[in-house]
């Protein structure tokens, strides 16, 4: 079996599977111990942070929280999963929040639409929840040249262009379509607008080439060690007029009118 087979596989390398809450547990613990991949994290809290800012005062949720650590960089962030799991505070389905109507400032996520079964569903509950001018801000896995190639070789999740909005989940963390944020926003942009038309789209920018496939993710030991970080980093910088071509994220805000 290839590397490409056993990536697609919905278990951990130590045999958990990716549904169950000890996964997500894993995960905090890897995030803690690879330098590389926890910088990565902090680059990405910051990009959500800075797409919401002031943050002082605002009521600030965080969707699919898992392991992370974005009170280090959003202290006032309410950190929620649909897992139960230690280190977050709230437990709930994106598509059935625990919020009064009109009381969110910000949503933020990393690649947790695209493990969303109904989206339609989680799109109502944004308009919702969220005030006027509130703000969905999410890091989502990009659909370009070089983000096909990772996503449909060396991934465990699916990644299909062509699919619809909805599909079927067998669980949580092993149901996805990594393009189901390109599809809705990018191919089927049009008919987004029409059915959400008090959600804006006011920025779309592919980033990140090179420092998740180097950090090893969540289930290869990192290709690069930790003090090489910068350095690859300034490297992006220097390549990020061909994001568009090889960027493996993408970052997506909508604004309530």
């Amino acid at each position: 079996m290839g590397l490409a087979d056993r990536l697609k596989l919905p278990m951990l390398r130590n045999g958990t599977a990716l549904d169950d809450a000890a996964a997500t547990v894993l995960h905090a613990e890897i995030l803690r111990r690879k330098g590389f991949l926890k910088r990565l994290y902090a680059d990405f809290y910051r990009v959500l942070r800075e797409r919401i800012e002031p943050i002082e005062g605002k009521t600030i949720v965080e969707l699919g929280s898992g392991g992370g650590f974005i009170k280090d960089v959003i202290p006032n962030a309410i950190t929620s999963d649909i897992l139960a799991v230690p280190s977050v505070e709230r437990v709930f389905s994106a598509c059935d929040m625990p919020f009064d109507a009109q009381s969110l400032d910000a949503i933020v996520m990393i690649d947790v639409l695209h493990h969303i079964p109904d989206v339609r569903g989680f799109f109502g509950e944004i308009q919702r929840c969220l005030k006027p001018g509130g703000r969905v801000v999410m890091i989502e896995p990009g659909n370009t040249f070089g983000g096909r190639f990772v996503y449909t070789h060396f991934h465990h999740e699916g990644f299909d262009p062509k699919a619809g909005w909805e599909f079927v989940s067998r669980g949580p963390l092993s149901s996805a379509n990594g393009a189901l944020p390109w599809i809705v926003f990018h191919r089927d942009r049009a008919v987004f607008e029409q059915a959400y038309p008090g959600l804006m789209i006011i920025e779309q920018r592919f980033h990140t080439p090179l420092r998740y496939v180097l950090s090893g993710g969540f289930t290869l030991r990192h290709l690069v060690p930790a003090w090489s970080y910068a350095l690859v980093k300034a490297i992006e910088a220097i390549l990020s007029p061909l994001n568009s071509y090889i960027g493996l994220f993408e970052t997506t805000v909508l604004q309530k009118k």
